[in-house]
């Protein structure tokens, strides 16, 4: 299989079709065997995915590492075609709780000084705040990244989870390759005004969480134990009878899926890479066996009759539950 490309915007590089998050590999959803890990970045790599995401804060920095130690082990060729994309800003404690996000221009530099520690590399592709730091404007946070891509740390920004206002400031500010975002069949908030601002700007969208957290990937069942540091074990999606629904709706697209010969997984992926050239999504295997399956949705076909009876099955809306605890949506523009 040829990997097909897109741009991240205007300004932005041309990427694989699908990118790889890497987040899952150390924190959030249980453990994760690092071995398996590698493995499975050396395989997208292989399968021609050019596009690697992580944040600083993912396991306190083990996730840059990850990549690092993957990238240093991956053939000369396949290292020069990766590209890494790094989210920083948000703050942490030993524990593992949350701490609010930093945007101040000196944060920025610092944050990034060690990423590029971490990750082994002289540059880092994409560069972007997680969550908007209500106390800095996004200009004074854009505007310090800008300064990194002039002095070469740094050769696009990016942004993540901001509503239209904030993208148009920043936008204001310094060249935006792409906006960071979920976006799924459950999670179509963008739809409403921000899919529009971005590509009045030229702006692209990588866009996380395309199978909901296992949520509709057809793998997940209600009867799924979770350990603590599951996130999902405090997702309200995943709880009780908001669980219920939701499971019955993946159930409806089970359906489609099965008349295309094909996996739930990759009507889903397929829906999200049907939305437009300029929406990559990220896909958050954490093995072998699940990339194969996620890289396999660029080769399903979604008709037009196709769309309109997914479209039916899990129509906008029809998720119950907020994608994050109400303490994590209050850090998300809408």
């Amino acid at each position: 299989m040829t990997m097909p490309t897109r741009s991240l915007g205007t300004t932005g590089p041309q990427v694989s079709a699908l990118g790889l998050g890497c987040m899952g590999m150390s924190a959030l959803y249980g453990e994760a065997d690092r071995t398996e890990s590698i493995a499975t970045i050396h395989a997208a790599l292989d399968a021609g995915v050019t596009l690697l995401d992580t944040g600083d804060f993912y396991a306190m920095g083990h996730n840059e590492m990850l990549i690092g130690e993957a990238l240093r082990a991956a053939p000369a060729a396949a290292r020069q075609r990766a590209l890494v994309s790094v989210k920083f800003g948000a703050l942490r404690d030993p524990d593992g709780g949350w701490s609010g996000y930093d945007g101040r221009p000196a944060a920025v530099k610092n944050f990034a000084a060690y990423s590029l520690q971490r990750l082994g590399v002289d540059h880092i592709d994409v560069y972007r705040i997680a969550r908007l730091d209500p106390d800095v404007p996004i200009e004074e946070t854009v505007g310090a990244i800008a300064e990194l891509v002039e002095r070469g740390y740094v050769r696009h920004i990016g942004l993540s989870e901001v509503g239209a206002g904030t993208i148009r400031r920043a936008a204001a500010t310094a060249p935006i390759s792409d906006l960071q975002i979920e976006y799924s069949l459950i999670s179509r908030g963008i739809e409403d005004e921000i899919l529009s601002a971005v590509r009045e700007l030229g702006i692209g969208v990588t866009a996380y969480g395309v199978l909901s957290r296992g949520l509709i990937s057809g793998h997940f069942t209600a009867d799924r134990q979770l350990a603590a540091t599951d996130f999902r074990a405090h997702s309200p999606r995943f709880q009780g009878d908001n669980l219920r629904h939701n499971l019955d709706l993946v159930e409806a697209l089970r359906k489609i899926a099965a008349g295309k010969g094909v996996s739930v997984a990759q009507v889903a992926i397929a829906w999200v890479l049907s939305r437009g050239a300029d929406i990559v999504p990220l896909i958050g295997a954490r093995t072998r066996e699940r990339l194969g399956e996620a890289l396999g949705a660029v080769d399903v076909t979604l008709d037009a009759a196709d769309l309109a009876a997914v479209e039916e099955a899990v129509p906008a809306g029809a998720a119950a539950g907020d994608r994050y605890p109400a303490a994590q949506m209050a850090h998300v523009e809408r």
